[in-house]
């Protein structure tokens, strides 16, 4: 998959993810739109298979929820989507979610986990663009800003 597809991170922006203070708790808003039909790699036992996008989005999420529990992750909020007020018109999300880890090191190491990193592949194959914003929390209120 190539960077310019939003699909995984390039070198850069992971180099400076990580160089972001890793003790702090990290949340993740997730913005993923997928394909129609799954894009399995050549080899891959599911290439060909007509899975849709979503069909692979559900296998990455099902293989890769325990490893985001035993590094003490979780969703904090989860929304469908409905309509672009204010960006690009042609944008949609098919799933729109804020993850929470305690810490950025929690995240390093659900993406460094073997289990993690055999189920991936299903999310290479569903997501055909995504937005991944890491956040800091902050404490919430009644006033914008």
């Amino acid at each position: 998959m190539t960077s310019e597809a939003h699909i995984d991170p390039t070198r850069a922006q992971f180099d400076l993810f990580k160089g972001l203070d890793r003790d702090e708790p990290c949340e993740m808003l997730n913005l993923v739109r997928l394909r129609d039909v799954a894009a399995y790699p050549e080899g891959h036992d599911l290439h060909g298979a007509g899975l849709t996008g979503s069909d692979a989005y559900a296998r990455y999420g099902a293989e890769t929820a325990p490893v985001l529990a035993r590094v003490g992750g979780s969703i904090l909020w989860r929304g469908a989507y409905r309509t672009m007020l204010i960006g690009p018109e042609a944008e949609h999300w098919d799933h729109v979610f804020v993850a929470r880890y305690p810490s950025a090191h929690a995240f390093l190491a659900m993406v460094k986990d073997a289990d993690y990193a055999r189920a991936v592949v299903h999310r290479q194959a569903a997501v055909t663009t995504s937005r991944l914003i890491r956040c800091a929390p902050a404490e919430a209120g009644t006033v914008f800003g």
